[in-house]
């Protein structure tokens, strides 16, 4: 399971002209699914976006996490962020999962996240989305459940 996070002072989703998902201060999580993710990949991922400390304290240190500056999370399904460019121009989607499995574990991840106390908005599975933020810092992470170890 692979992830794009953003630090973002504001994000939000639009699926035909309708807000579907919005947070102020928090996290923009775009999510990609892999077809041989597991449970276990979507609970290490979870805890790992819920304990991040990527928000400024006092001294202007990333030292913050979500719950500490009361902070929610958007949540978006990517399932490019499995897109494989090594060879030609068209990417392969080979390694991404299946729509069935995908949503599964999409959802998963959004319950998983949610009992860590945290805010948590969605975009819309398989829905053509337009995404909009404003990355704070900017600060951006890749996390893969693959590389935890």
């Amino acid at each position: 399971m692979r992830a794009v996070v953003q630090r973002v002072s504001s994000a939000k989703v639009i699926v035909a002209r309708e807000v579907v998902g919005q947070i102020e201060r928090g996290l923009l999580v775009l999510l990609g699914v892999a077809a041989d993710d597991t449970d276990a990949d979507l609970v290490w991922l979870a805890e790992k976006v819920a304990g991040l400390r990527l928000f400024e304290d006092t001294a202007g240190k990333m030292n913050l996490s979500l719950g500490e500056v009361g902070g929610g999370v958007l949540v978006v399904s990517q399932f490019t962020l499995y897109g494989d460019c090594r060879k030609g121009k068209r990417p392969s989607f080979i390694q991404a999962a299946p729509p069935e499995l995908a949503q599964r574990l999409y959802e998963q991840f959004v319950i998983e996240l949610k009992g860590y106390e945290i805010p948590v908005q969605t975009g819309r599975f398989q829905a053509q989305m337009e995404v909009s933020l404003v990355n704070q810092g900017p600060v951006t992470l890749l996390l893969d459940s693959r590389k935890s170890f």
